[in-house]
């Protein structure tokens, strides 16, 4: 998210604030107005939200929902602020530093997911004392060098990834943090990959999956890694928030309407456990039962 953006929400209901736009607080409403909106409303503030006549984009951590059906249970936004004190507790390696920053002068940089993201993944990895991964859409290689970094010398990472370009960069920084050895590097398309490896025999056979890459092909990644991943084995889906897009009515463009489907596939899927979580720009983890 643009440091000058941030979302505010009351009672379950979000907007979005920029610097083109007014917020009026008053007697239990929110009046909304600018060119910042999508179009002006009223909305209900919850009996425990911050009440500040101007919010600060830096500093407001902005109370989110107060629903008695909920528990009354309240949230806050994750201002740039707050996201810097969170990114300040973020264990970093020194490689994965060097692997962003020169990333981010890259055509595509917002591909790269987050410090944040990248140390969950390699917890997740960890607590499952998984051998064997497949990551779907390496990019330059933020999070598969994570997962790699974490995995013991015997394990080995399948990384898909279609871009040639990006992939030298990724091999790259493979090769300088010494995990080279424990990542098969594909290129290709990612679900000709993995229908290979089902032909070869290796269902059943991996741990751990993560899934950044073409977001309207992830009902159809999804299908394949659950029969490569084993069973209490799980599959990361990143961009399942898709920028708050898939909360928004109005939005139906086809990889919106794709990625709000799969969600909803998802949650109704008995075939594995589920969480979203609210990081980066969503990931659905999955257990598979």
């Amino acid at each position: 998210m643009a440091s000058n953006s941030v979302l505010y929400r009351c009672s379950l209901i979000s907007f979005q604030y920029t610097s083109a736009a007014t917020v009026n607080v008053g007697r239990g409403t929110v009046a909304i107005s600018g060119n910042g909106f999508r179009a002006c409303k009223s909305i209900r503030l919850s009996r425990n939200c911050c009440s500040c006549s101007y919010p600060n984009p830096n500093d407001t951590a902005f109370v989110v929902a107060d629903d008695e059906k909920y528990g009354n249970k309240q949230n806050i936004s994750l201002t740039p602020r707050l996201y810097d004190y969170i990114l300040s507790n973020v264990r970093e390696p020194e490689i994965l530093k060097q692997l962003r920053e020169e990333t981010a002068s890259m055509r595509g940089s917002q591909m790269q997911v987050s410090p944040d993201q990248a140390q969950l993944l390699a917890m997740l990895v960890q607590i499952l004392g998984a051998k064997r991964c497949i990551e779907l859409g390496v990019y330059t290689g933020y999070s598969s060098l994570a997962v790699a970094l974490v995995l013991p010398d015997s394990a080995c990472l399948v990384a898909c990834e279609r871009d040639a370009k990006s992939l030298e960069v990724a091999k790259k920084y493979y090769e300088l943090a010494g995990v080279s050895h424990k990542v098969d590097v594909k290129h290709g398309m990612a679900a000709d990959i993995l229908n290979s490896l089902i032909q070869n025999g290796e269902s059943c056979s991996y741990d751990f999956a993560f899934v950044d890459a073409e977001k309207r092909m992830n009902q159809e990644y999804f299908e394949l890694l659950l029969q490569l991943v084993r069973v209490d084995g799980v599959i990361v889906i990143d961009n399942v928030l898709w920028h708050g897009k898939v909360a928004d009515p109005l939005i139906n463009d086809a990889k919106t309407a794709s990625i709000r489907s799969f969600n909803k596939n998802i949650m109704e899927d008995p075939r594995v456990s589920i969480s979203m979580v609210p990081i980066g720009d969503g990931m659905t983890i999955c257990q598979k039962r």
